[in-house]
């Protein structure tokens, strides 16, 4: 099976408050299964914070910072790639989760403050999670595990530094 790509582009990041939401961002999807975020604004805080946590648990992960949203999206574009634009404002997740299933490379758009009105004719589909005010990281771990359909709880992190033993009760982990 071929395996999909998937990356976050996340936009309206402000460095002086989003920093905490941007970096649960990346790594809510980095653990359902996203290859990397591109971050619209220079912010290296978010950028090192990411790649630490990838060091020590594993994984591919990148976090690109200061890029031009709209350069990244044709660049995705062009390259074959789809756009999902998470929004209240979209198709609801259940409606059109089959159409975006089959996409083998995905491009998902996450904004912190108002998203430029230009992003949904961009998107080639802008999807609603719930339809109600609601949090980005909650939306993209929705997207993620409708998309994805559970396989993301199997996924290995290879290279990790330690892992997660489970358990009923406590903290258990393992140095590799």
């Amino acid at each position: 099976m071929t395996e999909k790509e998937v990356a976050i582009l996340r936009i309206g990041h402000r460095p002086e408050r989003d920093q905490r939401v941007t970096t649960h961002v990346a790594l809510t999807g980095r653990a359902l299964g996203a290859s990397g975020m591109f971050l619209a604004t220079r912010d290296k805080g978010v950028v090192q914070s990411v790649a630490d946590v990838a060091e020590r648990w594993g994984g591919n992960f990148f976090c690109t910072d200061d890029v031009k949203w709209r350069t990244c999206i044709k660049e995705w574009k062009a390259a074959g790639g789809k756009v999902v634009h998470l929004t209240m404002y979209g198709i609801n997740l259940p409606d059109i989760i089959g159409e975006i299933q089959p996409c083998e490379k995905l491009l998902v758009v996450v904004g912190a403050e108002k998203v430029p009105g230009e992003m949904y004719g961009l998107a080639d589909y802008n999807v609603s999670v719930t339809g109600q005010p609601h949090s980005e990281i909650a939306s993209l771990a929705l997207f993620l595990d409708r998309f994805y359909e559970g396989s993301e709880f199997n996924r290995t992190f290879p290279g990790a530094k330690i892992r997660i033993i489970p358990s009923q009760a406590g903290k258990q982990t393992e140095e590799l």
